[in-house]
């Protein structure tokens, strides 16, 4: 509903008065299964009854914060006294109100904040009162974090995060008594939402085993090899980390040099093989390329002591050998995406090192190798959050999916967690079918030497960008790497910052084509260039200012996708003949693969 439409009056009361008690009976059921889901697992020792180590860290961060505050009792009260002037606006403006007199509102939502559209947030006086009651209170908030002395920088942004983590959650949008959409829904169904609303609460609290999965798809259109992940190929090569997967060429001729695909281990492959028409795989295979694409495990405690270095050499080693055996070609492109990108710029750095030039090109997309930049994920690694996740992976022998997921979604909360709490548990609405969520939920676990490795390399020290990052008695640097990069970042990532990436690109010795792309993390990389959608901005070398290289960047509408095959076209002549899966190694089984199946 748009502001300008007239605002339908809140009902006094239930259609059904009898049917709306009965309701609300069967609500106080499914909610008794639903903590009794939380409890189970916490009775039987498999869940921790404490707040854990990240409650504590909260505490802590916003104790130093009103610490500093407290240091100052003068500027402490003149914040207290500006909080308060806000009030007392608000309520004189709404006093004004009731008399009919026309106000200016004391506080007014961002234009982008989706959260207060429905035309009785300004209309109706009790709910604009909570509105506006909530964003001087949230902004007040994150004022106190900006203006307080004395914090290093690590502290202040955790604080940062923190303070918009609880103002999210505490939105009067997210309750039923306090957002007129859900009165209004909940008495024209009489209270059947709630019922509906608090069995899948607790469904997902059983699926999180006994932690709450907030389910952002419905799951139940998607199968992977049948509507997603559904290029044809074969695996063609398996080890304990991965499956390579080699597809069917669907040209009758193809490009001499082949390409590796790296796909993140945090997330599965198949983001870049959605549906045929969003499938980048798909896309590659069709321009005439022979596309290896590496499958990682979702690992359990047999990987446990898998490092980083074992991800070079059983990964992209293991695969480049058998891209060889399979094309009779030593030397192919890769393609890296994320976290796998970073694994890429590693593997670079040491194959300069040791005179290994079986990479021809490397093409990044939204990663990083500098993470002075990396945006809100360093929140989460310090030192003392390190001890606590390391002690916790060494129980299991690696981290759960899902507290990666979690992480992610926290960095958008009010996109990818409130509004499903809202629509799922109070709207008692299953989510629609949406493949990239699906995906997004299809986590993956880490293994613990690996991921331990990564955070306090990369996100802790930023040894690999200083030039000080060891792996296999070799010392990393990233200005040794010669050969030609193509590096997209995407504008509005949350994950690999525009920023983090554009520095990122420095530190390489040979030539970088810098990219920018428009939208997201995902849909900025999967961006099909027959959907029309998005642009993307070129600009010559990664120089200078972020601010300035956009500034005089040229726009350019539709896909990078097109730009990159016109990047790499020279580097892959001449054209051969098509490559089968199956014939230069023997195929073990279908794509998308076993290893893709297992869930977290």
């Amino acid at each position: 509903m748009s502001v300008s439409e007239e605002p339908k009056p809140i009902p006094l009361g239930p259609t059904d008065s009898e049917a709306f008690a009965r309701n609300i009976a069967k609500m106080y059921e499914a909610y008794g299964k639903a903590v009794s889901a939380y409890i189970a697992p916490r009775e039987k020792g498999e869940a921790s009854t404490s707040t854990g180590p990240e409650g504590n860290d909260v505490a802590r961060t916003l104790a130093a914060v009103a610490e500093s505050w407290l240091k100052d009792p003068n500027k402490a009260v003149e914040a207290q006294t500006a909080l308060w002037k806000g009030y007392v606006d608000l309520w004189g403006s709404m006093s004004k109100r009731m008399t009919g007199e026309p106000v200016t509102p004391v506080a007014s939502p961002d234009a982008r904040d989706k959260r207060f559209l429905d035309a009785d947030w300004q209309q109706n006086l009790f709910f604009d009162f909570m509105k506006q009651f909530y964003l001087l209170t949230s902004r007040w908030a994150e004022e106190m974090v900006v203006e307080a002395d004395g914090l290093d920088p690590h502290t202040r942004h955790k604080a940062e995060f923190y303070v918009r983590q609880i103002s999210a959650a505490m939105s009067p949008s997210n309750f039923l008594t306090t957002n007129p959409e859900l009165l209004r829904e909940t008495f024209a169904r009489n209270g059947e939402n709630l019922v509906k609303g608090m069995e899948m609460l607790a469904e997902d609290i059983r699926e999180g085993h006994g932690e709450l999965k907030v389910r952002l798809s419905d799951p139940t259109p998607f199968k992977l090899g049948g509507n997603l992940a559904t290029t044809p190929g074969k695996v063609v090569f398996r080890n304990d980390l991965m499956e390579l997967i080699q597809y069917q060429p669907s040209t009758p001729d193809v490009f001499a040099t082949p390409m590796l695909v790296i796909p993140p281990w945090i997330n599965k492959f198949y983001v870049l093989d959605l549906t045929p028409e969003k499938s980048f795989v798909r896309w590659m295979v069709d321009q005439g390329m022979t596309v290896f694409v590496i499958s990682w495990v979702n690992p359990d405690e047999r990987q446990a002591l898998k490092s980083f270095e074992d991800y070079m050499r059983e990964g992209i080693f293991a695969a480049l050998d058998a891209i060889h055996e399979a094309t009779g070609q030593r030397q192919a492109h890769a393609v890296a995406y994320c976290v796998g990108g970073t694994l890429l710029s590693v593997t670079l750095a040491y194959m300069a090192a040791t005179q290994d030039d079986r990479l021809k090109s490397a093409t990044l997309l939204t990663t990083q190798v500098d993470f002075t930049e990396a945006g809100d994920l360093k929140v989460f690694v310090d030192e003392e959050q390190l001890d606590h996740l390391e002690a916790r992976m060494k129980e299991k022998g690696y981290l759960e999916g899902r507290k990666m997921a979690s992480a992610f979604n926290m960095l958008r909360s009010n996109d990818l967690i409130w509004p499903y709490v809202v629509n799922n548990y109070i709207r008692g609405k299953q989510p629609m079918p949406f493949d990239l969520l699906y995906w997004n939920a299809d986590a993956t676990r880490m293994p613990a030497a690996n991921h331990a490795f990564y955070l306090r390399n990369c996100y802790l020290n930023n040894t690999l960008s200083k030039g000080m990052m060891k792996l296999g008695e070799q010392t990393l640097d990233l200005s040794k790497v010669t050969l030609p990069i193509y590096n997209l970042a995407t504008r509005e990532d949350h994950i690999a910052p525009a920023l983090s990436v554009f520095l990122g690109s420095r530190f390489f010795g040979g030539p970088v084509r810098f990219v920018l792309a428009g939208s997201g993390h995902i849909a900025g990389v999967v961006n099909p260039p027959a959907k029309k959608k998005y642009q993307y901005w070129l600009g010559g070398p990664a120089t200078g200012r972020f601010e300035d290289w956009i500034q005089t960047a040229s726009e350019h509408p539709g896909s990078w996708w097109v730009d990159w095959l016109e990047w790499l076209r020279p580097m892959s002549l001449p054209m051969v003949q098509p490559r089968i899966p199956g014939q230069g190694l023997e195929a073990l089984g279908d794509a998308p693969g076993t290893y893709v199946l297992v869930r977290d």
